[in-house]
């Protein structure tokens, strides 16, 4: 196990995860574990559901500033679990008032143009995530000052600590070149639709962000 992992499991003792990852890793489990394994087998298992369990943890909580951005660009598995758009949409729009917004909030620059993209030097490609990233979190803000109810208001605090874990590991992730300011590629548009918000918030993250990591992913192999 990494060291980064040693340390975040030891900050989350007594810690659970969700039921439904819970139930997930078992199911998982039961799949793993057939018929004829053998003790090494069954370690090396063992070992791999401990880190599944892991990854599961990190997604729900705040991204550790200790933790090297490193980790985030190398494992795709990391990637995957800290996006919980999805599962965010699913229980926002059960709570009353958010589903059609009285006041418009605005979107993150999704379009990308592969060719001008690649153009980009890793510091303007970080500049410009973050600063759609920076909108999304003012949008979040306009969907609180809407709507107080407990089931917004937990729900929306998920969804900006999300938000905030993705601009935490870009902050911290070191690249060479000059300093570039986050400046956004495009004039927001904007929308009175939760679930268009929370679509642009996740082709952001499959679009712009993932294909900056994999850009990145040539340092994973001194890791």
């Amino acid at each position: 196990m990494r060291r980064w992992e040693i340390k975040y499991l030891r900050r989350q003792k007594g810690h659970t995860a969700p039921p439904q990852w819970t139930q997930g890793i078992f199911h998982l489990a039961a799949f793993l574990n057939g018929t004829n394994v053998d003790l090494l087998g069954a370690a090396k298992q063992g070992m791999a559901l401990s880190r599944l369990l892991l990854l599961c943890l990190v997604a729900s909580e705040v991204w550790d500033a200790e933790t090297k951005p490193i980790e985030f660009v190398c494992n795709k598995v990391t990637r995957r679990a800290l996006n919980i758009v999805a599962e965010l949409e699913s229980t926002l729009t059960n709570c009353s008032g958010l589903s059609t917004l009285s006041t418009p909030v605005q979107l993150p620059c999704i379009e990308l143009h592969v060719a001008s993209w690649e153009n980009k030097s890793n510091q303007e490609k970080r500049g410009d995530v973050v600063a759609s990233l920076r909108l999304l979190t003012e949008g979040v803000e306009v969907l609180r000052a809407l709507n107080q109810s407990r089931c917004a208001v937990s729900q929306l605090q998920r969804l900006e600590k999300n938000i905030n874990n993705y601009l935490l590991i870009l902050r911290n992730l070191q690249l060479s070149g000059p300093v570039v300011s986050p400046a956004l590629s495009c004039v927001p548009q904007s929308t009175y639709s939760l679930s268009t918000f929370l679509l642009n918030y996740n082709q952001l993250i499959n679009g712009k962000l993932d294909r900056f990591m994999n850009a990145l992913e040539d340092r994973c192999t001194s890791q």
